[in-house]
């Protein structure tokens, strides 16, 4: 009988833990992470073959973004795809739409050669413009280590990191995989100094 109890027992036992091991183990593999930490990504393609002689300080302030934020990542959309971003080089002062530009939306950066004319930095010029359309107005004037500064940063300034509150402001904005609109979304800048 008591060869019967314990068999009882060690059986019960393996049965709860047969139970309740895919439930521990489903809640903590690398996929399942993973699956949770994107979910909230909102990703945005970007579309540089009309910038030509930018593409170094486009993929530079792209890179400063991703690094730099979590809730938006930006992907170089594939030729013949519809991206969200179009950068464009033209011969005026950069500019650029105000976002945050949401996934399916339209924003548009152009990158002028008139602020490269004057000693601006290329890469500076491109993660500043890109920032408008995540949804960041200028702070002018401003110092050089606000990115969002822009040419009030001066011709030697070349920071194309966002400080911590422009990270801030941008994750705010697309937080919970969703982009908010703001007040001033759509609206064209123009940075001229």
């Amino acid at each position: 009988m008591q060869h019967f109890r314990r068999l009882v027992i060690a059986i019960a036992t393996t049965a709860a833990a047969l139970t309740a091991a895919p439930a521990a183990n489903a809640a903590s593999t690398p996929d399942t992470v993973a699956a949770q930490s994107t979910s909230a990504v909102v990703t945005l393609r970007y579309d540089d073959s009309q910038a030509r002689g930018w593409e170094t300080a486009i993929a530079a302030g792209v890179a400063s973004w991703n690094t730099n934020v979590d809730n938006v990542k930006l992907t170089k959309a594939q030729p013949g795809t519809r991206a969200e971003i179009q950068i464009v080089a033209t011969s005026g002062w950069p500019q650029a739409t105000i976002g945050p530009v949401k996934p399916g939306g339209r924003g548009r950066v152009e990158l002028g050669s008139q602020a490269v004319g004057q000693g601006y930095d290329k890469t500076r010029i491109a993660a500043h413009e890109i920032g408008h359309n995540l949804g960041l107005p200028d702070t002018k004037p401003g110092p050089c280590s606000q990115l969002m500064s822009g040419s009030t940063g001066g011709v030697s300034c070349k920071n194309a990191v966002p400080n911590a509150a422009e990270q801030a402001r941008v994750e705010s904005y697309y937080a919970n995989g969703v982009a908010t609109r703001v007040p001033a979304a759509g609206r064209l800048v123009v940075d001229a100094p």
